[in-house]
This record gives C-alpha cells, structure tokens and sequence, in this order.
C-alpha cells in the first residue's frame, strides 16, 4: 500500500491496518510526538453512516481524559477525509493476549478488569455509553495497563445515531435488550463486562453458536454456565459479580460500574491497616478479641477433623475430559534435598503430560494457534514448545490449575522422600532420560510410557521425558540468565521466572531427581518442556 508522506503537520511512518479507516503510525512534526492517526477511507467519508460513526468517536473519547482510556489529541480533515490523532499504544489488544495466554495470574486478570471497570464507571459518569465492549476494543502494554479504545459506536444521553432497530454491536457480547433491538442503557456496558470478564478469567466465551440466530436465541433464552468459573477457582464472590452482570432482565443487573469496581476492589485490594494514633484500646476488648480468636481455631480444629474422613473417601482416580488425574491424599510429606515435613491438603493431578490430543481440543474450542512443529501425528505424545502463561490457559480451560513445587514433588516422590518416583535406586531404565542404554532412538515418548517407574500415586513419567513447568517463580542464577542469552529479547532477573521440575529426555537420570529443579523465563517455550495439571476434590 501506498503510504502518504504527510497529513497536516502528522509524518506518517508506517501503516498500521485497518477497513473503514486506516491507521497509521505518525509523527507530531511540531512537538515530536509519536501517534496514532486514524484516516477515513475515501468510501467511508462518502457514507454519512460511517462518517457519522467516526465523528462520534472524536466526540465521545474526546471528552473523556482517563488513566485507562485512549486519549485523543487532534481532529482535521484530509481533502474531504475525516482523521483522528490519538495516543499510540504498545502492547497488545485483550483478544491476543487471552488467545496467547499473556494474561498472566488470576490476581493479573482481576486487575485488568478492575482498570476497565473503573475506565467504564467515568465513561458513564460521562454519560457515555460504550455499546462494543469486548476484548479486542481493549488494549494491554507490556506494563499490564489496560485502556479502553473504540468508541465509534458509543452512545451519549444526547445523540441519536444509530437507525431505529439496528443493532450495533459484537454479538458475542450483545445484551438481550439489544439483541431486541430496544434503546440502549448502561447495562448493556455491564452485561458485556460480565462476558467479557467470563472470557477473560475461564479463556472461553460463555455464549456460542454456530449461526447468528442460533447465539442470539441463547443470549435471548440461555443462561450462561456457570461451572467452569468455579472449575478454575474462581472466588465465588467474581462469580457472583459476572452472574449479576449477565442478568437477562436489565433490572436484576448490577445498576453501575461504581458497584462492579467496588467488588474487585475488595478481592483485588485489601484494605489497608487503619494508620496508628486512634484510641487506647481497652482490656475487656482485648480480652474479647481473644476469646473470639480461640473460638474461631477450635472451630478450624473441628471443621478439619470432620473434613478427614470426607477426603479419605475421595476416589483414587478422576475422569476428566483431558485425561484421567489421580488422588493426592492430605498429610505430610518430605519436601526437597533437606526432606522438609510439609503438611499439604487432598488433591488430584495428570496422570501423565498434557497431550497433544488434549491441547488440539483446546485449541479448537478456544481458536489459539497450536505451537511451533506441533506433531497432528503424535496425538498420544507430551505437548511441548509452549509457555507458562500457554499452559496456565489451557490449566483454566480444562476447570483445573498448575501444581505448585510442592504439589508437584509429593505427587513425583510419595510421602517418604525417596529421590526418584519409584524409590531411591538410579535406574535410567525405568525413565525416558539421555542414560537409558535400552533405548534405540532418543526423543519424547508417549505420556503413557513406563509405567514401571510411576510414582507412588501411579503418576507416570515424572522423571524425565520432558521437563513439567509449574506455578511457582525463583529468581534466577547468574548462570540461568546467561543459558538463555540467546532468547530475544535476552531475558532479564526483573522479568517473569517460573520453575519447571522433572528433567527430561535429553539429560542423564542424576538431573531428574525428585528434588531438582531449574528456573526458566515465563514466556520461554523448548521442544522438551511440557506440563500436567492438578484440581481439588
């Protein structure tokens, strides 16, 4: 494409993308400052719709100066073609960044949520109704600042644009009223929050159909399942929070954004101690203080003594739709070289990697591409080539989590703290490692390969065959970075590290030891690192 050299005092340097409008990346020419300038195309300016749309938007986000909304900086026209400057952002819309699973940990997400719920809450204290908001209207810099973009459809108390009964909108995100076609309110900006909030705490969207009239039939007369919110452990009060938004009936919503920002506050920032100098408290209150303290861990001391006999009749062995997991039981174990006591609750984990059979569904179901070299042929075989925050999308998919270091070492090496998954003996023979002289071909082999050397809880390959990432960081050594110097860019101690644990085909079986572990960058993905999941009972 042809890229105009100049418009006004804007040097455009490089174009962008676009349909209706083109945006460029451009250069202030006066004070310095890179933009982004959204240019109407020559079909767009002739269309009094479109054209109407796009001088909205300079009237609606033009109005609106927010640490969490795109800022408008200029208006002009271009030989009849409207055009916007506005700021230029870095980083990613909120589509990518959950397709990728770049969204980070659950308090991560719940913060981008808390910056568009409060980027929402001034828009309308604006009295401007955003009507678009999903994940690609949202964007995400490399800081984990969100802003709200888009407003070519926004609706302000005092403007009609939009004809009667045509319904503007993503449909996914569509509330009922406006699938009816009926006048738009604020609520239509919750309800789509909500959604929005779903997809991004679960990776999915809670409503889908194969066809226009089949989604809005569901939007119309389906309620949203709530199960996989609470498969991923999602508090049950942001449960709450997203089935209050997405009410059918407009009346049973949550009334304003003030609201919804309140709720993540309070799960996303505790309160605060109140600052010292307030009133000598008195004795009686102490006193008072401690009976309730005693009270309350005798009743923790009961509520766990009746929770024993529930956990020790869990099942030994769970179904799900990614692979069958296996029982944890609660109680102590011996946790690294040292052999800590560590006391740990029932839990169940993969009984073997997460296949490529598995992530296939995954990306099917979700749209994410499947990673580099990814094997069709190899269904039955550990996927590898992806990152923490790939793996932690596919732990919230499937309703289940990362194990912990600890989770992890108890589900390899049993209660009694032997240093490889079937006993203390170094036997390469009964793992896929560099040192196994029975093996004619090195490489990944099937998840279900040597059962002989499962774990005490019958966990397979949790020494070698590829190395397993889990949900804990440690800083990393000196040496750690520099092994990964040749990472663009060269990773950094101040930037995300994540442990993987297990060894893996390619090293000898005295690396795979219960105990061992190594950090890595989050966002590194190798052809021999893998993963497993856990779920509690």
């Amino acid at each position: 494409m042809d890229l105009p050299s100049r418009i006004g005092k804007y040097e455009l340097l490089e174009y962008l993308g676009g349909g209706m409008a083109r945006v460029y990346k451009a250069r202030d020419t006066v004070i310095g400052r890179i933009v982004a300038l959204k240019l109407l195309t020559e079909s767009g300016a002739a269309d009094p719709e479109a054209k109407a749309r796009f001088l909205q938007e300079v009237k609606m986000a033009g109005n609106v100066t927010h640490e969490n909304v795109i800022s408008i900086f200029d208006y002009g026209e271009e030989q009849g073609r409207p055009f916007i400057v506005m700021e230029f952002l870095t980083g990613t819309d909120l589509r990518n960044a959950i397709r990728d699973g770049q969204t980070g940990s659950l308090e991560d997400r719940l913060r981008i949520a808390l910056q568009v719920a409060r980027a929402l809450e001034y828009t309308h204290s604006k009295k401007i109704i955003h009507r678009d908001i999903k994940p690609e209207n949202i964007n995400l810099d490399p800081g984990g600042r969100a802003k709200l973009m888009d407003f070519g459809i926004a609706k302000s108390d005092d403007l009609k644009l939009t004809k009667t009964g045509f319904a503007l909108g993503t449909p996914y995100y569509m509330a009922p009223e406006q699938v009816l076609g009926k006048p738009a309110t604020g609520l239509v900006d919750v309800y789509a929050f909500g959604i929005l909030l779903y997809e991004l705490l679960t990776g999915v969207k809670p409503v889908q159909g194969d066809t226009i009239e089949r989604l809005f039939y569901i939007i119309l007369h389906e309620p949203i399942n709530m199960q996989p919110l609470a498969d991923a452990n999602i508090p049950e009060r942001i449960r709450n929070v997203i089935a209050r938004c997405t009410a059918k009936d407009p009346s049973q919503r949550i009334q304003s954004f003030r609201e919804i920002r309140q709720e993540l506050e309070d799960v996303t920032e505790p309160p605060k101690p109140a600052a010292g100098g307030g009133k000598p408290v008195r004795r009686s209150l102490i006193l008072g203080a401690l009976i309730l303290v005693a009270a309350s861990l005798f009743g923790i001391f009961l509520a766990l003594r009746q929770r024993a006999p529930v956990e020790q009749g869990l099942p030994a062995t769970l179904s799900t739709p990614t692979g069958e997991m296996v029982l944890v039981p609660a109680g102590a174990f011996l946790f690294g070289e040292d052999r800590t006591s560590v006391n740990l609750p029932a839990y169940y984990i993969d009984r073997t990697e997460v296949t490529n059979a598995a992530w296939a569904e995954f990306c099917r179901q979700t749209g994410r591409r499947p990673p580099a070299s990814f094997p069709e042929d190899r269904p039955d075989y550990p996927v590898v080539n992806i990152s923490f925050h790939d793996a932690q999308a596919f732990a919230a998919w499937a309703g289940k989590r990362l194990p912990t270091m600890q989770e992890w070492e108890k589900a390899a090496r049993g209660t009694d703290g032997r240093d490889f998954p079937w006993g203390s003996t170094a036997d390469p023979q009964l793992a896929n490692v560099s040192d196994n002289t029975a093996l004619a071909v090195k490489g990944i082999m099937p998840a279900t390969a040597f059962p002989p050397g499962a774990s005490p809880f019958t966990a397979l390959n949790m020494a070698g065959n590829v190395w397993e990432l889990v949900d804990d960081a440690r800083a990393p050594s000196a040496r750690a970075i520099e092994s990964f110097a040749n990472l663009s860019p060269p990773p950094t101690a101040g930037e995300p590290w994540r442990v993987i644990r297990g060894g893996a085909w390619d090293v000898p079986l005295r690396n795979c030891v219960t105990y061992e572990w190594a950090s890595v960058p989050a966002r590194l993905t190798q052809p021999n690192i893998g993963f497993r999941c856990v779920k509690n009972p």
